[in-house]
């Protein structure tokens, strides 16, 4: 075995990046969220890089997972998961539930061991690309584009954060005009021609206004909602039945799968999901069902760039639509998204990004969006090199913060402006 190729070192660095105030069913995003930078050094002297979820949870599983890799290979991709079951625990039943922020469906331990996994990979596959001077893509197997379409991920906002927090230059939206104004402002940076609204927030009917603004003012342009689980079966299949013909695909309307499957047997309207189909064990009784038309994979969510691929191969199988759901990402997921979309044939709709919301990073130079995509780097690895600086004053945030912020906890963020919110019942219409 080439010697050169073996981990010498694992650096697990959390930080925290601050966040606009994004509204969401669950309530609101904290002026700050946390992410993890995991660095693999190899003993011929190449890093690698990867990112995932930086709450308390995942920190706790990434740790031992640190400490177990050095003297393995980076070629050894496949063996991080035994070896995540090994040193983190047991993989627990599908019932086993575990806490953890975010908008993500039901919580167990192999979900969040599987995200913890992602960062590992991409920062093997980051190395050994580097190492070979081959980008990551060419390590999956070759791209099959050149360029990557992304869409506009629009949100119901506030102008600021109630109790401070670092502003972003954005407006309110909190109504359609706000939402067609940011649009439009999305449009005019980045050139994106598909939009997505984060719903869930306020009543249906609003937010059918929104939609149908939109359609107004972008005409035939891709446009889709997503309430993350809030609407009943009925109000569900009101709401698809009022944007019949002006919604390319419909969001986790409801929650979990079998309502979904309800609701997909009474529209026309594609729902898609990645809240009900996040991990294997979940495609069965989606696919069986018809609940959902459309997959929105996640390499977080799925372990890596590797079994991106194999979901997406199995989405192929049978019919079933593919795109890319984003969270709260830097750049070092979105270049690792970007090479693993531009590798699957069947990418059927621009994937979501976060990306133009986060105005801190930790890598030298930001991505740019051309036309509402990416170019996809050919460069060897990722094609990004870490700001050590940036990384630095992040991660001190981290150490100076409190512990308020190292959970996302959006209910609790709502409650500053609101102190008796609490996280609505779902559904909440």
């Amino acid at each position: 075995m080439d010697t050169a190729l073996l981990v010498d070192e694992v650096r697990l660095t959390p930080i925290l990046i601050a966040d606009p105030p994004l509204l969401n069913t669950q309530g609101v995003h904290q002026p700050y969220t946390p992410r993890l930078i995991v660095e693999i050094v190899t003993r011929g002297g190449v890093t690698g890089v990867g990112e995932t979820y930086g709450d308390g949870t995942y920190l706790e599983l990434a740790r031992p997972l640190a400490e177990a890799l050095p003297g393995r290979s980076i070629t050894d991709t496949n063996a991080l998961f035994a070896l995540a079951d090994e040193v983190c625990g047991d993989s627990g039943s599908a019932d086993d539930r575990v806490e953890a922020g975010g908008l993500r469906g039901v919580q167990t331990a192999d979900k969040l061991r599987l995200s913890v996994v992602s960062g590992f990979e991409v920062a093997c596959l980051d190395a050994l690309g580097k190492t070979l001077g081959l980008p990551v893509h060419a390590l999956l197997g070759g791209k099959v584009r050149d360029t990557v379409e992304y869409s506009a991920y629009l949100f119901y906002r506030w102008a600021e954060h109630p109790d401070g927090g670092e502003k972003d230059g954005w407006d309110a939206a909190l109504d359609p005009a706000g939402v067609v104004a940011q649009a439009r402002r999305f449009a005019d940076d980045y050139g994106f021609s598909s939009f997505k609204l984060k719903g869930g927030v306020f009543e249906p009917e609003q937010e059918i206004a929104a939609i149908r603004a939109l359609a107004e003012a972008f005409p035939g342009q891709p446009l889709r909602l997503d309430p993350n689980g809030a609407w009943s079966v009925p109000t569900s299949l009101y709401v698809a039945e009022q944007l019949t013909g002006v919604l390319e695909y419909l969001e986790d309307p409801a929650s979990g799968t079998p309502l979904m499957a309800e609701v997909s047997a009474g529209t026309s309207v594609p729902l898609a999901t990645n809240m009900c189909v996040t991990t294997v064990p979940e495609i069965a009784e989606a696919f069986a069902t018809d609940a959902v038309q459309v997959v929105l994979s996640d390499h977080h969510y799925w372990g890596g760039l590797r079994r991106t691929q194999e979901l997406a191969a199995v989405c192929r199988t049978f019919g079933v639509g593919l795109s890319m759901h984003s969270n709260t990402h830097l750049g070092i997921s979105l270049a690792a998204m970007t090479h693993v979309a531009s590798t699957v044939p069947n990418l059927d709709y621009a994937c979501d990004s976060h990306y133009p919301w986060q105005t801190e990073d930790v890598i030298t130079a930001r991505h740019t969006f051309t036309d509402g995509r990416l170019t996809v780097s050919d460069a060897p690895g990722l094609g990004v090199e870490l700001d050590r600086d940036k990384l630095a004053a992040l991660h001190q945030r981290w150490l100076d913060d409190d512990g308020t912020m190292r959970e996302r906890d959006d209910a609790a963020a709502m409650r500053v402006a609101d102190p008796d919110w609490q996280t609505p019942a779902i559904p909440r219409w």
